[in-house]
């Protein structure tokens, strides 16, 4: 290139703006998708918020902690792993889990009658104790079934809201949420069929 022809591209360079307008509609691109993570993340933690508000949660996880519980629970991550990752006892990651009315199929693997456990939960306030002596498990069981028939007794009540506003808002980050559909109805779950009076207000909470 001789040095007219440089002077005619610089001249042209300056006028048009070009490099400035590429860099420019490259910056944008990459702040979109950085608005649209933020976005996602604010909707996460909005509905913890409201949940937090509505309920009393029984870890002193922070919203950004419960909003890693609720991407690795969808995301197909262990109670175990998610503890690693929040440097948490595995148990504490497992009440902020329910709190936040995200069951796994697991989590209903009762070695007993789960319709009788769960009518003695919410129609009887059983304590944990008298469970573990009436189901003959550990107080430590019983506690965790119980927790978790407080949690599905809770999200029934709201229709499971708060996993439907989890769920579309990582639908929109692109995240399969499919295989978490099934957990909504499990054992412990179903057995609420079987209570034909049921205290919408019953308080089941550990």
């Amino acid at each position: 290139m001789d040095e007219k022809t440089e002077e005619l591209r610089d001249i042209f360079m300056d006028v048009s703006g070009e490099e400035r307008v590429t860099e420019s509609q490259e910056d944008t691109r990459g702040s979109l998708a950085d608005a649209d993570e933020e976005s996602v993340s604010d909707r996460l933690r909005a509905v913890v918020a409201r949940m937090r508000d509505r309920y009393d949660f029984r870890t002193d996880f922070d919203d950004a902690a419960l909003e890693t519980v609720v991407r690795g629970f969808y995301e197909g991550e262990s109670d175990a792993e998610l503890a690693d990752r929040l440097d948490a006892d595995e148990d504490a990651v497992v009440r902020a889990r329910l709190d936040l009315h995200l069951i796994r199929e697991t989590d209903d693997d009762a070695p007993f009658d789960v319709a009788t456990f769960r009518k003695r939960v919410v129609t009887d306030d059983a304590t944990a104790a008298d469970l573990a002596a009436e189901f003959g498990v550990d107080e430590a069981t019983a506690a965790h079934y119980r927790a978790v028939v407080a949690a599905q007794a809770a999200a029934r009540q709201v229709s499971h809201r708060f996993q439907s506003e989890f769920e579309d808002a990582l639908a929109e980050a692109g995240l399969s949420t499919q295989h978490t559909a099934a957990v909504r109805e499990t054992g412990l779950d179903e057995a609420t069929e079987d209570i034909d009076s049921l205290d919408s207000d019953a308080d089941v909470s550990m």
